[in-house]
């Protein structure tokens, strides 16, 4: 067995490998949050680029070092919680928190978009979207084969 497969989680189908890689992308993604806004600025308030602002207008940013370090948390939290479900995935609490990080995330980023008006649709905001909702399906549907 390799040095990499042995730390991967041991049961069986992809959604456990699934969650290990993107509970290590949160956990990771605290490293960029608390050293630069770079990357949460891409997810909050990008200007639309269809409208052309006023001449010497600067757009304002709704990232502060601040709001970056705590979605840093906030993300290494949810990270946390789904790599002990993809360790852990017949645990059915465990398996139903997991699920519950993604809808929190959905609904966070849903009403950033929809309801607030701070994000709008692109790179930044694709990401956590698609990986939200399509988690969160993958997990309803195999709810069954790995909660007994």
């Amino acid at each position: 067995m390799s040095p990499l497969t042995a730390i991967l989680p041991q049961h069986e189908g992809l959604l456990p490998k699934w969650l290990f890689l993107v509970g290590v992308t949160a956990v990771g993604n605290i490293l960029q949050a608390y050293r630069t806004l770079h990357f949460t600025s891409q997810v909050y308030l990008s200007p639309d680029p269809r409208v052309k602002p006023p001449p010497g207008y600067t757009h304002p940013s709704e990232t502060t070092p601040l709001h970056s370090r705590t979605f840093g948390t906030w993300t290494l939290l949810q990270g946390i919680v789904r790599l002990y479900a993809a360790y852990h995935p017949d645990n059915a609490q465990v398996y139903q928190l997991a699920m519950l990080t993604n809808l929190v995330a959905m609904w966070h980023f849903g009403s950033e978009w929809f309801v607030f008006g701070t994000t709008s649709w692109g790179k930044g905001l694709a990401g956590p979207v698609f990986v939200s909702i399509g988690t969160t399906v993958w997990m309803a549907l195999q709810y069954g084969f790995y909660v007994k």
